[in-house]
């Protein structure tokens, strides 16, 4: 089933995921629209990560239904790998090939899944790494890398894959503080461009900045949500004024 409507890129309707007898998203309903920055924010244990992750079906919803550029990716009969495709995920960790090159993490999907040449992967990697300020980094191997360098690495890897969506799973959260910085400016770099994101985040400063729109989850649902202005300087949910309380 197909649904079609203008600008919304993500549809989420009902979803709910359960681990055993936890109850990690209940009944969650959302939909991203095209060039947003959608902030997630919330508790440890909120569900922030379960949504996040279940928008490309990497948890896969016990109930509910998630379309993609107006495609239901539940239903069993669609290739979610080719819909995967046009959804880049940053995680935590940068999970880079430790055996491979900077510039052969960058081509190697495009190359097997996008069926470019080696010679059109290398070219368009070497400009996305010209345009973050790595070009130079391009043969180095990724322990030869700062944490930091080896985000904005797996970002571009994403990015390599022309993706209508970014989605991003606490981009900042292991790396050290002098490192956050740099990431986070790419990431400002990719809203400035118009690139739709969701980002789960600890980092208020960008969810203030760079947000178009911040969720707030607690208890595995969304319970308030508004413009940054709004969501930090009139919150109504206590649970979001508590939270905010202890965090600002």
């Amino acid at each position: 089933m197909t649904i079609n409507n203008g600008e919304t890129l993500i549809k989420v309707e009902g979803l709910q995921k359960n681990f055993g007898k936890l109850h990690a998203l209940n009944g969650v309903s959302e939909e991203i629209r095209k060039g947003e920055v959608v902030v997630v924010v919330g508790p440890s244990g909120s569900g922030k990560s379960t949504f996040l992750r279940s928008l490309n079906l990497l948890e896969e919803p016990s109930k509910g239904k998630i379309y993609f550029e107006g495609v239901d990716i539940t239903d069993k009969k669609v290739d979610i790998n080719r819909h995967r495709q046009k959804m880049g995920m940053v995680f935590q960790h940068f999970n880079l090939f430790p055996h491979k090159t900077i510039l052969q993490n960058i081509t190697l999907a495009p190359i097997k899944l996008l069926g470019m040449s080696k010679e059109e992967a290398d070219k368009k990697g070497m400009e996305l790494l010209e345009r973050v300020g790595l070009a130079e980094k391009a043969g180095a191997y990724p322990s030869q890398l700062s944490g930091g360098q080896k985000q904005r690495i797996a970002i571009v890897r994403s990015l390599a894959m022309e993706p209508d969506v970014m989605l991003f799973d606490e981009p900042t959260s292991a790396l050290d503080p002098e490192m956050v910085g740099e990431v986070l400016e790419l990431m400002k770099q990719l809203a400035r461009d118009g690139m739709t994101m969701v980002v789960v985040t600890h980092e208020m400063g960008f969810a203030r900045e760079v947000g178009s729109r911040v969720i707030f989850m607690a208890d595995g649902e969304i319970k308030e949500q508004g413009s940054p202005e709004e969501f930090f300087d009139h919150p109504k949910d206590p649970r979001l004024q508590e939270f905010l309380s202890k965090i600002l």
